[in-house]
């Protein structure tokens, strides 16, 4: 038995985001880590208040009152360390997404090498690029900046220079970077982190240390050919908790009680991704994404490569971001009933300009999961244009976001995932249900043992295995006949149509060999050489599933015909 099970430390986990404030427990109980509880609050780290403290005192009071447990003392402080009765608690982690996207300038050599390289760190986190400066481009210097003085960044990322590569132009646009600095007033002097050559790393942090604070990491391209955000994005994380701290209150007095730096949610998302892909093994990788009001993170990870992104797109403040890439019908084709387009277009408006606002009936519920549906859509579709060295099938899908968690049934969190991302092969889905993986991702760094053992307590829910054959065959065509093996007399044998989803006779938890017999040309697992004719599945809440309806999903272009559609493969998963 570890150390870290006999000291039974308790942990306190804080997320800010841009709407909600949770607080969530994490405790032994009988002598393994469990998830206990969480209490919520709305967030006070934009106006009025422009303090996350208000917002994270009244999520931890929510959760005392829950469990019944003592986590405030009569000062109103919180208890810490925990005491022998049960109060307070031994450990505090933070993540936060509150506040807006901080403007970013990205400088670097070769606009397709260290430049690219510091885009892609950018992209890790809540981060808007306002300008991207490059030595190869065809600016003038003065042009350049006047630029990056327009931009008015808060951070500026600074990359070039291979290991023992190039030091003279990476010098150079150091001296772009201090005119920058010299030419505005202190307070309003960006930060810079140089994710570039070593060699020279020093030297150039003595140069614009003079002027502003500057951070130095590990090089995000030691190599033309190899890119390696990882390390940086731990001192990228630093860079921007400090950067919040000016910006708004309360992450100071939790930055001072906490075990851990707090982290930018997506940071700790990604961490945690990388570590189920290590904990899983496989050739899959895993894929995680994390739906949220203003934003959407997606994570990928094989092996120890890490492939982060959060984009602008969401189901709140990030539909804006949505619309400007979509068009009205892209969402109101997912819609099972008649909904005028105008109608849809009003309540979307709505919701971005009030995204604390929940759906009141089920038209509205159905406009708010279609927007998933796109939102996932556009997540997918960018992170495969940015890295298309990506696989197409992963195992598990980590889903998480609260137009995930909230819908009346695990059929329809189901649906909205299928029909967003559009998995293909074979892999399983899990919804993480109770917000978890940030804060699982954060208290990896003080305790390994306790995300193991939380991912094994049934705190997420295996939404079941998912089966997403891809076959160019017209709409109806027989493609497979499967027969499942439940037992001695009961084999039942299903016939697969092209354009139809299934639901196989599996309760959760429950295994079974399944076999494959096509009927035309048809993929399994995309890719594979040779043809998967049998394996072993396990059933989930909805339990196994196998979704006929090829890749890319096509939906008819009659309005009526699309409805029955839609109904159709609702009623197949009982959604």
């Amino acid at each position: 038995m570890s150390s870290s099970i006999i000291e039974a430390e308790s942990v306190l986990a804080i997320d800010v985001g841009s709407i909600t404030t949770r607080a969530l427990l994490l405790d032994v109980v009988e002598e393994e880590y469990r998830f206990i509880s969480a209490g919520s609050a709305p967030s006070t780290g934009i106006a009025p208040y422009h303090d996350i403290g208000e917002g994270v005192h009244l999520a931890i009071l929510n959760l005392q009152q829950i469990l019944g447990r003592t986590l405030f003392s009569n000062e109103g402080n919180l208890i810490m360390p925990g005491k022998p009765n049960g109060a307070g608690v031994d450990r505090l982690v933070v993540n936060y997404s509150v506040g807006g996207d901080l403007r970013i300038v990205a400088v670097g050599l070769l606009t397709d090498v260290s430049l690219e390289s510091a885009l892609h760190l950018a992209g890790t986190t809540n981060a808007y690029v306002v300008e991207a400066v490059g030595l190869n481009d065809r600016q003038r210097s003065d042009s350049q900046l006047d630029a990056i003085l327009l931009a008015r960044p808060d951070l500026i990322i600074f990359t070039g220079g291979t290991e023992n590569g190039a030091t003279r132009s990476v010098f150079k646009l150091a001296e772009l970077i201090t005119m920058v600095c010299r030419l505005l007033p202190q307070e309003k002097r960006p930060e810079v982190l140089f994710a570039g050559n070593q060699a020279v790393g020093k030297k150039i942090a003595e140069v614009l240390q003079k002027w502003t604070p500057t951070h130095l990491a590990p090089n995000v391209r030691p190599s033309i050919d190899l890119e390696d955000l990882g390390p940086a994005q731990d001192i990228l994380a630093n860079v921007m908790t400090q950067i919040r701290r000016r910006q708004f209150g309360g992450l100071d007095g939790l930055n001072s009680m906490a075990s851990v730096s707090p982290s930018p949610t997506s940071i700790s998302f990604g961490r945690m991704i990388t570590f189920l892909s290590q904990f899983y093994g496989g050739t899959k990788g895993v894929l995680g994404v994390d739906v949220g009001s203003s934003s959407t993170i997606m994570a990928a990870a094989l092996g120890n490569k890490l492939y982060l992104n959060v984009y602008p797109f969401g189901q709140g403040s990030g539909i804006t971001q949505v619309m400007q890439l979509s068009r009205p019908n892209d969402i109101a084709q997912w819609l099972p009933m008649h909904v005028p387009v105008d109608v849809v277009q009003d309540y979307l408006a709505q919701k971005a300009l009030y995204p604390a606002s929940v759906p009141m009936n089920t038209e509205t519920l159905a406009i708010e999961q279609a927007l998933a549906r796109q939102v996932l859509h556009l997540s997918m579709q960018q992170t495969q244009a940015r890295w298309p060295e990506l696989p197409t099938t992963f195992e598990p899908i980590m889903a998480a976001g609260g137009v995930l968690n909230r819908a009346p049934l695990p059929s329809q969190s189901l649906l909205m995932l299928l029909d967003g991302l559009q998995p293909s092969g074979i892999t399983i889905l899990v919804l993480d249900q109770n917000g978890l993986l940030p804060s699982l991702g954060a208290i990896a760094k003080i305790n390994s043992i306790l995300p193991v053992q939380v991912l094994e307590s049934g705190a997420f829910l295996n939404l079941g295995t998912v089966i997403s054959p891809v076959c160019d065959a017209h709409f109806g065509t027989p493609i497979l006949r499967v027969r499942l093996e439940l037992g001695e007399s009961n084999n039942p044998v299903i016939e697969v149509r092209q354009g139809s989803i299934y639901v196989l006779p599996l309760r959760a938890g429950q295994s079974a060999n399944i076999h494959f017999q096509a009927l035309r040309h048809v993929e399994i697992m995309p890719g594979r050489a040779r043809e998967i004719e049998s394996f072993k599945i396990i059933g989930g809440s909805c339990g196994a599933i196998i979704d006929a309806r090829g890749r890319p999903i096509v939906l008819p272009p009659d309005a009526s015909r699309r409805r029955d559609l839609i109904k159709k493969w609702n009623m197949a998963l009982s959604a």
